[in-house]
Order: structure tokens, then C-alpha cells, then sequence
């Protein structure tokens, strides 16, 4: 019984502590090998694609400080795929084939969408430097 006391609290925090870095640990699974452990387009496979990685810590610098949620999760989960000429970024269906979460899409509606998907996303604006403005959803 002793043991159990002792060992539950570590149970409670290890898995406290690794459902705060899972947006950062799928980041580094899928992501580093092209844009870098920063996010940067610097990874290692980067000189080997047709079109370079973009720097994703920029991403709302490039829309004037908006953080644009929903485009960012459209590009990992791969439905715009038919209109963004990225020929070398892979869909990440590893991504949708998990719990799912609500999700308000900016006209208060919410909708369901894939817990890891969200996580991810949340990282990459973890990584905006300079921090987002404002947002859309």
C-alpha cells in the first residue's frame, strides 16, 4: 500500500507533464528534419526538398502579427493541399487519428477536431517571434 501512495503522485505528474509537451513533442517527431528544432526551415533534410521549408516562427510576421489558426491546421492536416504548391510537405495523418476536442471556428460554432492537431498548432505559436498581434481563428 506504501509503494502505491508513493508512486501515484509521480503517475499524476509524469502524465501532467507529458500532456503539456505533446505539442512540442509531435513538433519534434514530425517536423525537424525540414524546418529545424526551432522551427527555422533549418533541419537537416531541408537542402533536399524541391521547395525550402519556411521559417514557421514567422508565420503571423508574414500576416502583418495575425496568428491564422485555422490556415496553419488546414496546411498540417493536408485539406489544402490542393491549393498550396508543397509538393514535399507530407500530410500528417498520424494527426487525425486521435481524441478529438472542440474547436470554435471563430463564429461560435464549435466543432469537433483532433486533439493533436490543435496541440501542434498551439506550439507553433508558441514559437512566433515576434509574439502574434491579434488572431483569427
Amino acid at each position: 500500500m506504501n509503494r502505491f501512495v508513493l508512486f501515484f503522485p509521480l503517475l499524476v505528474l509524469g502524465s501532467s507533464l507529458g500532456a503539456e509537451s505533446t505539442g512540442k513533442d509531435l513538433f519534434a517527431e514530425n517536423c525537424v528534419l525540414c524546418h529545424g528544432t526551432v522551427g527555422r526551415g533549418d533541419g537537416p533534410k531541408a537542402g533536399e526538398l524541391g521547395t525550402p521549408p519556411p521559417d514557421l516562427t514567422k508565420i503571423a510576421e508574414r500576416r502583418d502579427g495575425v496568428w491564422p489558426m485555422l490556415e496553419i491546421m488546414s496546411i498540417i492536416d493536408g485539406y489544402s493541399r490542393n491549393t498550396l504548391p508543397r509538393e514535399d510537405m507530407p500530410v500528417f495523418e498520424n494527426f487525425l487519428d486521435n481524441d478529438m476536442v472542440e474547436f470554435d471556428t471563430g463564429n461560435g460554432v464549435e466543432v469537433l477536431v483532433p486533439s493533436k492537431l490543435v496541440e501542434i498548432v498551439n506550439y507553433l505559436e508558441e514559437l512566433q517571434d515576434p509574439a502574434p498581434e491579434r488572431y483569427v481563428p
